[in-house]
């Protein structure tokens, strides 16, 4: 990949041996590191002072293979994050932040609701925002051969922009991804979209409420924000539904969900404007649906997870004055990598090509179970449910 200097070699080949147990790589790719550093224009300062002392951090791993969006039920996810609490506090900080969050609402065209939304969930609104040191975790996550380049890239937007704020290293804390400050922006995000909210010369996400929000807004307008529309909805599903058209790849025209049966939870008819939007079952068919608009895929921009999507819009409409999902979240067991990775392994054993198997539940495993579930007469929800898995052999 990349060489590296003599002291720092040295340095690091110092390093105590439980590293090398631990990652026996990372001597050799610390080195590599401050050879694209420096080759990325980085003072040999910022170098000596970072890379040579930055630490390989097992928890960043495990917690790298153990995202909620991924091994939790949406029923434990969602629960833990729209609460009472982060509704009532959203309320409050819209009347403290008013005149800034109509300000950018104006600016960006993206409502006060969803700001206040991205804010609790990412920091329960600046209260916690992680303590992990940042250039240890993106040293870690670089060195680990499945996400290398890209990690490898935001680990130099981290030391440029340590070094064009002058930043210290103790204050760079954030989460194990590397992500930082009031609204978690990973650094490469940090570095185009940060904006200086305060005037203060310097766009500081950390400390800098005016920074974090104004620098959201910005964000969400270049990722496509579309001004006076909403992220979605909570539908109701008639009874007869047949789970034809499922996630971004099937979404249809309003006009077309509302010929399929589709109301809103009130029961009254869906909004039908020249629109698109896809159908999300979170939970299967027992729990609740929703269609996501043109801006549900903008926070999936932020994001890449349809729980934290979901979480996200519902939130927003919460603190916007809106009330509680119709239809509860069932409780369910989490879905553990081990057993969807074995579900499609037995799929494509039995023809259903999903891919390779990875234990992600992504839009192939959802095609192909869907295919099996009619072919055994289950609900074809896309949802592997305790029959689903008893039906595959899956324990």
């Amino acid at each position: 990949m990349f060489k590296s200097i003599p002291l720092a070699t040295a340095l690091i080949l110092s390093s105590s041996s439980v590293f090398a147990a631990e990652q026996p790589n990372w001597a050799s790719c610390v080195v590599e590191l401050q050879q694209k550093a420096k080759n990325e224009g980085l003072s040999q300062q910022t170098i000596d002072s970072t890379l040579a002392n930055v630490k390989y951090v097992p928890r960043v791993i495990e917690l790298d293979n153990k995202q909620p969006e991924f091994s939790q039920s949406f029923e434990n996810y969602f629960t833990k994050r729209v609460t009472d609490w982060r509704v009532a506090q959203g309320r409050k900080l819209y009347k403290e932040h008013k005149v800034l969050l109509d300000k950018l609402a104006k600016q960006y065209g993206v409502p006060p609701q969803y700001l206040l939304a991205f804010w609790g969930l990412e920091t329960n609104f600046g209260s916690y925002k992680g303590k992990m040191p940042v250039l240890d975790s993106l040293a870690t996550l670089a060195c680990d051969p499945r996400r290398s380049s890209y990690f490898t890239q935001e680990l130099m937007q981290a030391l440029k922009l340590k070094e064009r704020y002058s930043f210290a290293t103790s204050d760079m804390v954030g989460s194990w991804a590397g992500a930082m400050g009031h609204t978690q922006f990973m650094p490469s995000a940090y570095a185009k979209y940060a904006v200086d909210g305060d005037g203060d010369g310097k766009a500081d996400l950390w400390n800098s409420t005016e920074d974090a929000l104004t620098s959201a807004a910005h964000f969400l307008q270049n990722l496509g924000w579309k001004r006076n529309e909403r992220w979605g909805r909570e539908v109701t599903l008639p009874k007869d539904f047949s789970y034809e058209y499922l996630g971004k790849a099937q979404a249809q025209p309003l006009t077309r969900w509302a010929e399929l049966g589709i109301t809103q939870t009130s029961g009254s008819p869906l909004s039908t404007p020249d629109m698109q939007a896809a159908l999300y079952l979170p939970s299967g068919h027992t729990g609740p649906a929703f269609l996501g608009y043109d801006n549900f895929d903008v926070i999936m921009r932020w994001n890449r997870s349809t729980f934290y999507a979901i979480a996200v819009g519902h939130l927003a409409d919460r603190i916007n004055g809106g009330v509680a999902l119709k239809v509860a979240p069932p409780e369910m067991p989490s879905l553990s990598r081990a057993r969807v990775k074995e579900l499609q392994i037995q799929l494509n054993d039995r023809g259903y090509d999903v891919g390779k198997p990875d234990g992600i539940l992504g839009a192939n495993s959802v095609k192909g179970l869907q295919a099996y579930q009619r072919s055994q007469g289950l609900v074809a929800d896309g949802y592997p449910d305790e029959a689903t898995f008893k039906s595959l052999g899956v324990k």
